[in-house]
């Protein structure tokens, strides 16, 4: 199916990063007069971090529009015909065409494609408890949503705050909060902080959050929003206890906002998300994609499919629509399953498996973990670092790092994604020729001495 003049019509669904990047992509391979781009955004912003929410919530950033990579005006400056608030609410597969809804008006209409890109994102984890939609009670997805949390904030006299989870939303949150001033309250169903390392480096940081004055309640399940007689948030209570809040944070995390696609028929995996190939190519579609938050992705160092919704991704899977539906060729590999995060002055990060990742998909492992420095440890400023290595046992394959330390820890990470993407040993980790000097790194980086001890303990073993 072609529109007049032997055009064909690109459709996407979602306008951030995932569903703009690969509109910008094939406009630049294919001009207005040889592909027409129509593309759906059911919010009032289009192309913005969400990644960078919390640090405007914290007054890092200190404007919204500063996370707005580019506009709807920009884009549509570029030949893409952008429709602002406008949700599509049905795909029909077989007659290449999409219903669309205006959110304002509520008029909808069918337009047709002839190549379609998914990139629908995700959706916030909201928990069916009672109270939990009562005044005061936050999700942190979108502009609008760091908006209305700002507001609570400004206009509440009380200072105690209560996020619920401990992921990255949940501490990154945790920071903004203490940042504004505010007594913060982290209440976490997991056995430790970050569900994302293993245990015994949860722990790390659940010390050290205490240490920047939050108080952190593991092993809790919330079990409602209690409210004041004026119907606002005033508590949060588990089963044994009760936490005092004039301002609640969910960072529960968020699951792929697939239900279009469930209802079209297209596949989905094991997590909820879509299935596509190497060309991010919906699996048994010749012109559908999907990229973004709203896919499973393969895991490289398990060999598993699994769902990593990062903006880093979600770009990349832009790039790589956008080639294959301007008329090239891209491929997106996969992922090692590399991430950082902050609260305060504490760095988080992890690529790899965890143990429990590797015991799930049946890898006979070893472990170790080793204590060192940002920097040499006579250098002022050189501050504490703990790397935590995954290795194969028997090949000594790198299967995971996990860091948490203070500044010039998280970066670090990245020497391990590279060893991953290459599926390095731990041996031939220990000869990498890494930057030294005495104002970046001891001697040994502190990534090559746990390559070093676990190269040890995977000959002696």
């Amino acid at each position: 199916m072609s529109i007049a003049g032997g055009r064909q019509r690109l459709v996407v669904i979602g306008g951030d990063a995932a569903g703009m990047s690969a509109a910008s992509q094939a406009r630049r391979l294919r001009g207005p007069g040889e592909l027409e781009i129509v593309a759906f955004e059911r919010g009032h912003f289009t192309s913005f971090s969400a990644c960078g929410i919390p640090y405007w919530v914290g007054g890092q950033v200190p404007e919204r529009d500063r996370l707005i990579a580019r506009t709807a005006k920009e884009h549509r400056a570029r030949d893409i015909d952008l429709r602002m608030r406008t949700e599509v609410t049905e795909i029909d597969v077989a007659g290449q065409r999409v219903r669309a809804r205006d959110v304002d008006s509520g008029a909808e209409y069918w337009t047709s494609y002839d190549k379609l890109v998914i990139a629908t994102g995700a959706r916030p984890v909201r928990p069916d408890l009672p109270g939990v939609d009562a005044p005061g009670v936050h999700g942190v997805q979108t502009l609008d949503d760091g908006q209305a949390l700002l507001d609570t904030l400004a206009g509440t006299r009380g200072r105690r705050a209560v996020v619920v989870g401990a992921g990255y939303i949940g501490v990154e949150m945790a920071e903004a909060l203490i940042r504004r001033g505010f007594e913060v309250t982290v209440v976490n169903r997991g056995q430790e902080p970050m569900s994302t390392l293993d245990p015994d480096m949860g722990r790390l940081v659940h010390r050290a959050m205490e240490g920047l004055g939050i108080t952190m309640v593991d092993d809790a399940e919330v079990t409602e929003v209690r409210t004041g007689r004026d119907g606002r948030v005033r508590a949060v209570a588990t089963r044994d206890a009760e936490f005092p809040a004039d301002v609640v944070v969910l960072g529960i995390g968020v699951r792929p906002e697939t239900a279009l696609a469930r209802a079209a028929g297209l596949p989905l995996g094991a997590h909820g998300g879509l299935l596509t190939d190497l060309a991010m190519r919906v699996r048994g579609q010749e012109d559908i994609w999907a990229g973004g938050d709203c896919v499973e992705v393969l895991n490289l160092v398990s060999g598993q499919q699994q769902y990593v919704p990062l903006g880093t991704h979600a770009n990349k899977h832009g790039q790589v629509i956008g080639t294959n539906a301007g008329g090239g060729y891209a491929t997106f590999p996969g992922v090692v399953g590399t991430a950082v995060s902050k609260v305060c002055d504490l760095e988080i990060a992890r690529t790899g498996l965890r143990e429990k990742d590797a015991r799930r998909v049946g890898l006979r492992y070893e472990t170790v973990t080793i204590e060192s420095t940002s920097r040499a440890g006579y250098y002022p400023g050189a501050a504490p670092m703990t790397v935590k290595m995954l290795a194969e046992a028997r090949t000594g394959r790198l299967l995971g790092v996990q860091i948490v330390g203070r500044e010039g820890a998280a970066k670090r990470v990245d020497i391990a994604a590279v060893a991953l993407t290459a599926r390095m040993t731990v041996e031939e980790m220990t000869a990498l020729d890494l930057g030294y000097a005495p104002p970046f790194s001891p001697v040994w980086d502190p990534v090559l001495v746990a390559a070093r001890k676990a190269a040890s303990k995977v000959r002696s073993g």
